[in-house]
């Protein structure tokens, strides 16, 4: 076998491949060993007949297309590795030469991993962010705990106000005719959430218990229905109960039945404290993105396209695989959206290529380093994967899942000791 290669473009080359003659008779015999069994000749029985007795009938390029896929799989595999070539896609196959005492030549056109050059890794500038802990913070999480802990109560006398919850009968109109999706019964809405489009809400307060009204709205231009979008629409609407929050007074009984605390002051304390913690994590998160981006684009190569169009296969697939957990199919979630596939992977290109470009930043790194993933880390995080399956045999189930995910593990270990690399060596400003 010899193999000529041509650069071609960036990151796309041609190899030229020649298998000598006596190696692609050979795959003419294999290609007739897996065939001899179709062919029913006379004088014959079926799957009986000679090699030299179907050629005479059929000619030998009867087992050309077999004979030449074998010579692809025991070739252009061989090439790649003697060449040290890095593909990141399967090749494009062209013939130059195939027949009968002749050496069989082909061209695998394919495009490689970049050579990735790296800038300034160490040593790099990142700004950190600090996001200190406000009395106002602390006093609008026990607000929220005070709103998640009231009491709704019907309210008896009195007009309806924001913040009180309406239970409304409505039903829209578009120039007289009712519309698909416009009707609702006993449906509670909050005064003032921001639930319905425009001001629908706001023309509800004052009414009272049993009041009707018309109400009038326009839908947003960008509503996503077409039928709806940029129209205006009456609703009738009838009230037929009020509810209002009544809320729980901020003290300590109020801290005793929230919390494992016994004084608001001690739960102030700790929503403090884990708010801390949690800003304190968000700003690290922040830095260590900031590292990488930094990183990211001080390297200098060209991303294939076919990489960014994996990227993106896989995005849509994992959105389809959420959307699909909500109770929602593709085709709905387009229409709704008034979208399309091709709309939607476009809106994913730009993520897609920046995910391929810090993927491979951070590999040329690891790379250059010699970070790897010692076998003892490997078994470390499929143990910790394990913990989220519900199994009795941890150490069964971690044995499995680094089977299965070892390469996918391997990565995101080197992945993490490659950022606190970075992070290690950079200068906060």
């Amino acid at each position: 076998m010899n193999t000529k290669i041509e650069k071609l473009e960036a990151n796309v080359v041609k190899l030229e491949i020649t298998v000598e003659k006596e190696e692609f008779d050979k795959c003419v015999q294999k290609a007739y060993k897996k065939n001899v069994k179709s062919f029913n000749i006379p004088g014959f029985r079926k799957g009986k007949a000679p090699f030299n007795i179907i050629v005479r009938h059929y000619g030998a390029e009867v087992f050309y297309e077999d004979a030449m896929n074998f010579c692809y799989n025991d070739t252009y595999g061989k090439a790649i590795d003697e060449n040290s070539l890095s593909p990141v896609d399967y090749p494009e196959i062209d013939i130059v030469q195939v027949g009968k005492d002749q050496d069989f030549i082909y061209t695998a056109k394919v495009t490689l991993k970049p050579e990735v050059e790296l800038g300034a890794y160490k040593g790099i500038e990142v700004k950190k962010n600090v996001y200190p802990v406000t009395e106002e913070d602390v006093e609008n999480e026990v607000k929220s705990m005070q709103q998640k802990n009231a009491r709704v109560e019907v309210k008896e006398n009195g007009a309806l106000e924001s913040g009180d919850t309406a239970i409304i009968d409505f039903k829209g109109f578009i120039n007289g005719e009712a519309f698909e999706g416009g009707e609702g019964k006993d449906f509670p809405l909050e005064i003032g959430s921001g639930s319905f489009i425009g001001d629908f809400e706001d023309q509800l307060i004052g009414l009272n218990k049993g009041d009707e009204k018309d109400v009038v709205v326009s839908f947003p231009e960008n509503y996503g229905k077409e039928d709806l979008n940029g129209k205006e629409a009456l609703f009738k609407v009838t009230v037929k109960e009020i509810k209002v929050k009544e809320l729980p007074a901020i003290d300590d009984e109020f801290a005793k039945e929230v919390s494992e605390f016994d004084t608001i002051a001690e739960l102030k304390e700790d929503i403090k404290t884990k708010k801390e913690k949690e800003n304190e994590d968000k700003a690290n998160r922040e830095y260590e993105d900031g590292a990488v981006n930094i990183v990211t684009d001080n390297a200098k190569f060209e991303v294939p396209g076919v990489m960014v169009e994996k990227e993106i296969d896989f995005m849509l697939k994992n959105f389809e695989s959420r959307l699909k957990n909500q109770g929602i199919d593709m085709k709905a979630y387009y229409e709704y959206t008034n979208s399309s596939e091709e709309k939607v992977r476009e809106m994913m290109k730009d993520s897609a290529e920046r995910k391929v470009r810090t993927d491979l930043v951070l590999e040329k790194i690891a790379e250059t380093e010699k970070v790897e993933a010692s076998e003892e880390e490997l078994s470390a995080k499929a143990k910790e994967i394990a913990m989220y399956y519900d199994t009795k045999d941890i150490d069964k189930t971690a044995e499995l899942v680094l089977k299965s995910q070892k390469d996918m593990i391997a990565i995101d270990i080197v992945n993490e000791k490659v950022i606190k690399l970075l992070v290690d060596s950079s200068v906060s400003i």
